[in-house]
C-alpha cells in the first residue's frame, strides 16, 4: 500500500490519501469501512454514562487482595 501523508504548514500530518485501488481493497476486506460515523443511540450513550459514574462510586480491592483471597493452602 503506497499512502502519502498531507501536512499543514507547520508540518503536522493532517490527513492521508489513499490510492483508489488499496481504498477498493480495503472496502472489500473492511465490510462497512466506508461508513463515515457509528451512530450510538443517546439512551446507549446515558447507559454507559451511568454505568461509568456508578463505578466511581464503589471501592475495590486491589490485585494484592484479590490475590490473597483466591490463593488455596
Amino acid at each position: 500500500m503506497s499512502l502519502q501523508f498531507i501536512a499543514d504548514s507547520t508540518g503536522k500530518t493532517t490527513g492521508v490519501y489513499i490510492p483508489i485501488k488499496d481504498w477498493d481493497k480495503l472496502k472489500a476486506k473492511y465490510e462497512g469501512i466506508e461508513q463515515e460515523e457509528t451512530n450510538i443511540p443517546n439512551w446507549q450513550k446515558e447507559l454507559v454514562r451511568e454505568r461509568i459514574q456508578n463505578t466511581k462510586s464503589e471501592d475495590y480491592l486491589s490485585w494484592d487482595e484479590v490475590e490473597q483471597e483466591i490463593k488455596f493452602d
